[in-house]
C-alpha cells in the first residue's frame, strides 16, 4: 500500500530545517546571520568608500564624483529592492529587469552593499527566504494530506458502477 506522507520542509541555508518550529539552536543562528550580514554590509562600504576616494585623489572633478556616488547608491537601491524581493516572494517572483543576472551583473555586484544591507534587514524579521519555504512548505503538507484523505478506506473493495 502507497502511505502518503508529509513532505519533509526544504532547508535553509545556514538555518538547515530549524526554521519549521524555530526551535534548538535557530534564534543563535539568526543572531549570527544578521551580525554576518551587519558585517558585510559594513565591510562592502569601505571597499566603496576606498574606490570613490581614489577616484577623488585623482582630482576629476566634482561632476565625476558625484556621478561615481550617484551610481553606487542607484546600484546599492536596486541591488536592496531585489534581494528584499527575492526574500521575501521568492526567485520565481522576480520578472523583468530584476531577473536579468548576465545583462546587469555589474549592477549587482556594485550594488552588493544594497544587497547585504537588505540581507541584514530581512534576517531582524526572520530566516532570509523562511517566509516563501514556509508557505511552499505548508502547500505541500495540504496537498499531501488531502491526497491521504481521499485514500481512506480499502480500494479493492469499492462497489463499482
Amino acid at each position: 500500500m502507497n502511505d502518503v506522507t508529509a513532505p519533509a520542509p526544504a532547508p535553509i541555508r545556514f538555518f538547515g530545517t530549524s526554521w519549521v518550529t524555530r526551535s534548538g539552536d535557530y534564534w543563535l543562528r539568526r543572531a549570527a546571520v544578521s551580525l554576518g550580514a551587519l558585517a558585510t554590509t559594513v565591510a562592502g562600504a569601505l571597499v566603496l568608500r576606498f574606490a570613490v576616494g581614489g577616484v577623488q585623489l585623482s582630482k576629476s572633478g566634482g561632476f565625476v564624483n558625484g556621478l561615481l556616488v550617484l551610481a553606487i547608491g542607484l546600484c546599492s537601491f536596486l541591488a536592496a529592492v531585489r534581494t528584499w524581493k527575492q526574500l521575501a516572494e521568492g526567485r520565481e517572483a522576480l520578472t523583468g529587469w530584476m531577473a536579468e543576472d548576465r545583462s546587469l551583473g555589474a549592477v549587482w555586484l556594485i550594488g552588493c552593499v544594497g544587497s547585504a544591507a537588505a540581507y541584514f534587514c530581512r534576517s531582524l524579521v526572520e530566516a532570509p527566504g523562511e517566509s516563501v519555504r514556509r508557505a511552499a512548505w505548508e502547500r505541500e503538507t495540504a496537498r499531501s494530506a488531502q491526497r491521504k484523505a481521499a485514500r481512506t478506506g480499502r480500494p479493492d473493495r469499492r462497489k463499482r458502477k
